[in-house]
């Protein structure tokens, strides 16, 4: 079994997601576990050279120059790290109302077609069924109940991004309210690690 652990944490020890992920990887039992660091294996975007030559290999079923397949060597190399782990582990915080650029990056380096989903006579379908995964995001606000319950694009899509590669078992911690303070916060953190340690038991 393997346990792969991305992560985008910046504030490192005060980041709350990274207390959140720190949790789960202490309570992780008889599975390899591989670490990405988004912040310093940053996931490269899609440029002119790049997105061609994914067209040209994956819809078009052509073969790549050299140069082509370095262009796209990393995005290659993170999504091996996906198809290879059976449980997948992301935390981030919430900026402005969704994922941080690294993370959005990760998602569509790894979202590659005949790779981790595909198409057959007009329909989609993912290619990572058996797989878990858990999503844990930290916001300042609170965003599971009105006004803001509409304003939340960082868990919502998180999860529609791993059910289109077809993970069997999706999964989702919004630890919010990081921004209240007092006992507010400090009871958020508590029910988020109860939740944590739940999930932990239940796949391990």
């Amino acid at each position: 079994m393997k346990t792969l652990l991305v992560k985008y944490t910046p504030r490192e020890e005060r980041s709350s997601s990274k207390k959140l992920l720190d949790a789960f990887k202490n309570e992780i039992k008889n599975s390899e576990i591989e670490i990405l660091d988004l912040c310093i294996d940053v996931p490269d975007l899609f440029d002119s050279e790049s997105i061609n030559a994914y067209i040209h290999r994956n819809y078009l079923k052509g073969e790549l120059s050299q140069g082509q397949k370095k262009s796209l060597e990393k995005m290659d190399r993170i999504t091996h790290q996906v198809q290879s782990a059976d449980v997948v582990v992301i935390a981030f915080p919430m900026h402005n109302f969704s994922m941080p650029a690294s993370v959005k990056a990760w998602f569509d380096s790894i979202m590659l077609k005949g790779q981790t989903w595909d198409a057959a006579n007009g329909k989609y379908f993912g290619l990572m069924g058996g797989k878990k995964t858990l999503i844990i995001v930290s916001s300042g606000g609170f965003y599971t109940s009105d006004p803001m319950i509409h304003w939340e694009h960082a868990m919502s899509l998180a999860k529609i991004e791993f059910q289109f590669m077809g993970f069997s078992d999706v999964r989702g911690i919004l630890n919010e309210g990081m921004n209240a303070g007092g006992e507010t916060t400090s009871d958020n953190i508590k029910k988020s690690l109860d939740a944590v340690k739940k999930i932990t038991m239940e796949w391990y």
